[in-house]
């Protein structure tokens, strides 16, 4: 008699979604109008979580990957509704449409990834990552000042995916850190999120939701990454778009990877290495990864798209016609706070500057949103 494995979590939650089909919607005169738009929101990238079973590893603790830098930044994060949007901001005026005005509740905080510094934090055998544990004890809504006060919508980065488990179970860590995504995610039959979403795939891990007439979109790494075993994003998110945005309501994007000089670097031979110069091969994502991604989402309204991976330096530039935010790394006290209405789009890029929640923010950017 053929013996049947055991049932993986991943597994029994993806069979859910097949239980149930839901009946096709009948086909409306008219487009429904726009739903109202006053939503704000934070975003971070790069957290490093870096714990391990025998505490920190001296490379983390000399880069400040350090617990107390964490808590600093959800400190910040947890501390800036009530505070006024910034009228001047590095010593000159804000620009900012709410300027002055209160700050709301965040909606939520999204993670452009890299929650971990090294696979989740693996192990000699596959157990549970000490280093996504650590993430999810600080970067998951909750109560008190060690967790975050808003829901968590999470993201993988390279640092998330890229290394193996011990053989013979090398892809044991991605899958724990793909499956934590999607159980924070993704809704089923019998399951419910944490955190869900109205659009999830199950192959990319790609999602999508909606706050009122704001259409928000996670890729990941990057859209349309194929990497260890990812399918590619971007079918789906054609589709999503189609779906949900052809009305022209303002989209957001995140991801990991950028359009700045350390997401784009090439190998150069002269100097073997990576860098901005060099004409060999992508280190990240390739200028034809970039194409696809912005054929994709030709002829909607994205008004903005937010990365990460690049540490140090908090960046507002325009890219690929795309206007680009990317703040100083979680680890380093780094976020993003956004807001959008029906009449403007503003950004500030903040850090956190001490243990009790206070903030200076450092990057401002304000444009009209189109219809």
């Amino acid at each position: 008699m053929a013996i049947q494995s055991p049932m993986s979590r991943r597994t029994f939650l993806l069979s859910g979604a097949s239980v149930l089909a839901c009946p096709a919607l009948p086909a409306v005169a008219a487009a429904a109008p726009v739903p109202p738009i006053d939503v704000t929101f934070l975003f971070v990238a790069d957290v490093h979580a870096c714990r391990m079973a025998s505490g920190l590893s001296p490379s983390c603790l000399a880069e400040g990957k350090t617990d107390a830098s964490l808590l600093r930044n959800i400190a910040a994060l947890n501390g800036i509704a009530g505070r006024s949007w910034p009228a001047e901001v590095a010593g000159k005026p804000s620009g900012l449409r709410s300027a002055g005005q209160r700050i709301d509740t965040p909606r939520g905080l999204v993670v452009g990834a890299d929650m971990t510094d090294d696979g989740g934090g693996q192990v000699t055998l596959p157990s549970e990552g000490t280093q996504l544990l650590q993430f999810s004890q600080r970067y998951q809504q909750g109560v008190g000042p060690d967790r975050v006060h808003f829901p968590v919508y999470v993201g993988l980065g390279n640092h998330d995916l890229d290394q193996n488990g011990p053989a013979p179970h090398a892809d044991w860590y991605r899958r724990e850190l793909r499956d934590y995504v999607e159980i924070n995610h993704r809704a089923g039959v019998f399951f419910k999120p944490p955190v869900p979403v109205s659009n999830y795939d199950v192959d990319s891990d790609c999602y999508s939701w909606d706050w009122g007439g704001l259409h928000l979109v996670e890729m990941q790494r990057f859209g349309g990454d194929t990497s260890h075993g990812f399918s590619s994003g971007l079918p789906w998110l054609r589709q999503d778009l189609k779906n949900a945005a052809a009305d022209g309501r303002p989209v957001v994007l995140f991801q990991h990877y950028g359009w700045d000089s350390f997401s784009t670097e090439r190998w150069d031979p002269a100097k073997r290495t990576f860098d901005d110069t060099g004409a060999g091969p992508p280190h990240w994502w390739s200028d034809a990864d970039r194409a696809a991604l912005v054929e994709a989402l030709a002829g909607y309204n994205v008004i903005g798209v937010f990365h990460g991976h690049q540490h140090e330096t908090p960046m507002i530039y325009r890219a690929a016609g795309f206007d680009v935010f990317k703040p100083k790394a979680a680890f380093m006290g780094g976020f993003a706070l956004a807001r959008v209405t029906g009449e403007a789009f503003d950004v500030v890029l903040g850090e956190a500057t001490d243990d009790q929640g206070g903030v200076a923010f450092t990057n401002a950017f304000s444009k009209p949103v189109a219809p």
